[in-house]
């Protein structure tokens, strides 16, 4: 994969726990940075699916049909716990 380079300005408190961190870890800052931003992305993306689901299945009846929910409850009374 291609790496580009970009300047990008942040609070220099920020950039200093950045720094520290990445020395801590033994990282060089571009990767500590490819990093943190992947895993916001990751992050966002799965936000994004939870959103998109929640909006899918806001109108749908969650509740578990009483035949089955019985059939269940038969079910376990007889396993060995």
């Amino acid at each position: 994969m291609r790496s580009l380079k970009t300047a990008i300005s942040i609070p220099e408190n920020i950039f200093l726990q950045a720094d520290e961190t990445a020395k801590v870890l033994g990282l060089n800052r571009s990767r500590l940075y490819t990093e943190a931003i992947a895993e916001f992305l990751e992050k966002h993306r799965e936000d994004s699916i939870k959103a998109k689901l929640n909006e899918i299945y806001a109108d749908e009846n969650s509740r578990i049909d009483p035949i089955f929910n019985n059939a269940q409850m038969i079910g376990l009374a007889k396993e060995d716990w």
